[in-house]
């Protein structure tokens, strides 16, 4: 309790007062004081204590490193709340105090006629916001003034508050906040990019219309190369639910665009593609324009009525693909067959690295050529494996 100095004045020039509390009794580390039934006013630089005989000290607020609560309970043996002030070691030139030597580095403030929990909020505040950096005390007010503003240029350690929960909880608040500052800005980068990712789409429209006039000395080879670099930028004109007054001629012309973007690469993984690949593969394609999950699967619904060339198809295991009309289970189930042949035996991990497909339609075709009666299924503890259907052939 040693950093504590008298003073002839609650509020100081360029001081703010922040709360006062009242019915608090001080202690020095864990000894109790005859400093009790006193008024805490807590201002943006100090903890200001009056005695109930009008005695004035004060604690500087940029010598409290961290504080911490106590409630009370059975195991700290107190019945009021107390607030714990660790401090940092006292300046040569202190004033005096109402005590000049203390062998504790902290203070204890009782607050014996109820405890406001905004007190806590309120001190670790002025002790973040460190105001006494910035606007320092005026130095004509007191000689104790003086001492201050001397003593404000020695360095002192960082501030640390450590309030418990509360403290915790402020914490995530403070992180909270920073988290939405950063959503926020992220977001006015996202406009910015939504605006020029349109400036880009109404580009690549008259590129394209150019390409199928023909007009300028476009050769043949800067024709293609144009359409291989908006293919490869996903840029195109998407379907949107807005064009459309109504959900189902939204969903036939979203099922139209995706039987044109998807005949070619369901062909090129064997016919079949699980529509969890289509979603991503789809809304990479549609850049800014996402689709939802449901709007997707309406759409692939509508594949089959259309007569479009590939179809959705659900297997009894509940997986879900886009299959071209022109596949074949049969030639599938050879397919696998033979390589089930050639292997010795394999495992739907195993097919699915062989064909580059998930293990999921590999998993589906191995269940197929067994159904085809081509394939043996041997269920260990290993894996699933399947084998050549030896029962179906006759012996030499």
């Amino acid at each position: 309790m040693d950093r504590f100095e008298y003073t002839d004045a609650l509020v100081l020039p360029n001081e703010n007062q922040i709360r006062c509390d009242r019915g608090v009794r001080l202690y020095d580390g864990e000894i109790r004081t005859s400093f009790e039934g006193g008024e805490v006013i807590l201002t943006s630089h100090r903890i200001v204590y009056k005695t109930p005989d009008d005695v004035t000290f004060a604690l500087q607020l940029r010598l409290v490193i961290y504080f911490e609560e106590i409630n009370p309970g059975a195991l700290f043996f107190t019945r009021s709340k107390k607030v714990i002030l660790h401090l940092a070691e006292p300046h040569s030139d202190k004033l005096t105090g109402p005590i000049d030597n203390s062998r504790f580095n902290y203070v204890k403030l009782s607050f014996k006629e109820g405890f406001d929990p905004t007190f806590i909020i309120h001190l670790s505040d002025a002790i973040a916001r460190r105001v006494w950096e910035s606007v320092p005390l005026s130095i004509s007010a007191s000689l104790s003034t003086m001492s201050v503003g001397v003593s404000q240029k020695q360095p002192l350690p960082a501030i640390k508050p450590r309030t418990g929960i509360i403290g915790i909880e402020r914490s995530l608040q403070e992180q909270q906040r920073a988290t939405d500052e950063s959503i926020n800005v992220a977001f006015q980068d996202l406009k910015k990019l939504m605006g020029m990712a349109k400036d880009m789409v109404s580009i690549s429209k008259t590129i394209s219309a150019k390409i199928r006039e023909r007009q300028g000395d476009i050769t043949e080879d800067e024709t293609v190369r144009f359409k291989s670099y908006l293919m490869s930028l996903g840029i195109d004109d998407p379907v949107t639910r807005d064009a459309y007054k109504s959900s189902n001629e939204y969903f036939k012309q979203l099922a139209r665009q995706l039987a044109e973007i998807l005949e070619e690469p369901v062909k090129e993984v064997g016919g079949m593609m699980a529509l969890t690949d289509v979603y991503c593969r789809v809304n990479r394609a549609r850049g800014l324009e996402l689709l939802s999950p449901e709007d997707l699967l309406n759409a692939c619904r509508q594949l089959a009525p259309l007569s479009l060339p590939i179809v959705l198809r659900i297997f009894d295991s509940g997986v879900m693909v886009l299959q071209s009309r022109a596949h074949s289970d049969y030639e599938v189930a050879e397919a696998v067959s033979q390589l089930i042949k050639d292997r010795g035996s394999v495992t739907a991990t195993e097919l699915a690295q062989s064909e580059g497909i998930s293990v999921v339609l590999a998993c589906e075709r191995l269940l197929m050529t067994e159904k085809y009666g081509k394939a043996c299924r041997d269920d260990s503890i290993e894996a699933l494996r399947f084998y050549p259907n030896l029962f179906l052939e006759q012996e030499t």
